[in-house]
């Protein structure tokens, strides 16, 4: 995956140069590295944790059940990218490295830290397929999530993307673009420098308030890790900006590399109709369809995607866990929330807005 944004050595430097992670938000780096430790072979980000918080592979119900059999779940051992709930690369491979025996090594250092910090187990989240392949290893338990992206189909146009709908389902779009008109509000797309200190201010504000009203916090992020964002890597940095008489009311975050991009945060003063559907996937879509760019992936949750055209995907993680009774436990488990999984995608497929024969091409290419 060309430029990925989200394992580039500057955007988990600015994670911790911003405070957003480190021993005061439960988030030790411990990273593996394998070979020269100025120029490694391969670099995996990993972390001791105390907590599950900011990860999006929800293991709460793994973590009572030590609890009820008087054991202990934390600390426990986390390859991801945090705050980050995007299947990608998790490791950093020299040139012509030979990535599944590296992946092999990286598996054993892993297991050596929990080993080492008395950890209940390591975990590897949101892998992408090349990943995924790389890491088989017996010893690994797999598990399945569901995620909805966007993909384009050599898509001309948002219009010529709109035509592959339903009749009923292209009216309901066309109709949210349209309320956005109806309210007076101008939507503006913003690349990198054109970001300015004072917008980021105003963002960081709407995040605050997002998080608010959804989980009763303020967010994993610092202010300082969006300004670090906006100055360090603003080549793959895109801000949606809704304004009501040229005053800033809302802002929908990307980031993007060279194939696909990344819907991360958004935010509103007040309720505005459909705005958030404008912001979050509308413009998103019409933006990788300008640029060229073959995905989109607006974050995770939210079946409202289905009817705006996100198909489902399938995410995956991967677990070691030292308890060998608990192993046993959680791969029964895991062989049952994957058939739940397999089942809730033929679901989600069936409601998708296309006409029949885009169906068809959807139930032959959805997978991670």
């Amino acid at each position: 995956m060309a430029n990925y944004p989200f394992l580039e050595t500057q955007f988990l430097d600015i994670l911790a140069a911003s405070q957003s992670v480190g021993p005061d938000t439960g988030w030790h780096a411990r990273h593996i590295a394998i070979g020269d430790a100025d120029r490694p072979t391969a670099f995996m980000p990993t972390y001791l944790k105390d907590h599950s918080w900011g990860e999006y592979v929800f293991d709460w119900a793994w973590a009572d059940a030590y609890h009820r059999h008087g054991l202990s779940y934390y600390p426990k051992l986390v390859s991801a990218i945090p705050f980050t709930p995007v299947s990608g690369p998790r490791v950093r491979y020299a040139t012509d490295a030979n990535r599944q025996t590296l992946a092999r090594a990286l598996i054993d250092a892993a297991i050596e830290q929990v080993e080492e910090f008395g950890a209940s187990g390591w975990h590897l989240l949101f892998p992408d397929e090349q990943t995924l392949t790389d890491f088989s290893d017996e010893r690994l338990l797999r598990r399945e999530g569901v995620q909805f992206h966007w993909r384009n189909r050599n898509y001309e146009s948002f219009q010529h993307f709109l035509d592959q709908f339903v009749s009923r389902k292209r009216k309901m779009v066309r109709r949210e673009r349209r309320r956005i008109l109806e309210q007076d509000i101008q939507i503006k797309l913003l690349e990198g420098s054109e970001i300015g200190t004072e917008l980021w201010d105003f963002f960081y504000r709407l995040y605050q308030t997002t998080y608010l009203k959804r989980s009763g916090n303020r967010g994993y992020l610092t202010a300082e890790f969006f300004q670090m964002l906006g100055s360090r890597m603003p080549d793959q940095v895109v801000m949606a900006l809704a304004s009501e008489s040229e005053q800033p009311v809302a802002c929908a975050l990307y980031l993007r590399d060279d194939d696909t991009l990344f819907g991360r945060y958004w935010g509103c003063i007040k309720e505005y109709d459909c705005l958030h559907f404008e912001l979050c996937y509308y413009q998103g879509i019409e933006y990788a369809i300008e640029r060229g760019l073959s995905r989109f992936d607006a974050g995770a949750q939210g079946e409202h995607k289905i009817l705006r055209g996100f198909e489902p995907v399938t995410t995956y993680s991967l677990h070691w866990l030292a308890h060998l009774g608990f192993t046993g436990a959680i791969d029964q488990f895991l062989t049952q929330e994957r058939a739940d999984n397999q089942r809730y995608i033929e679901s989600a497929r069936s409601v998708l807005p296309y006409r029949q024969e885009i169906n068809d091409t959807v139930d032959a290419t959805t997978s991670r």
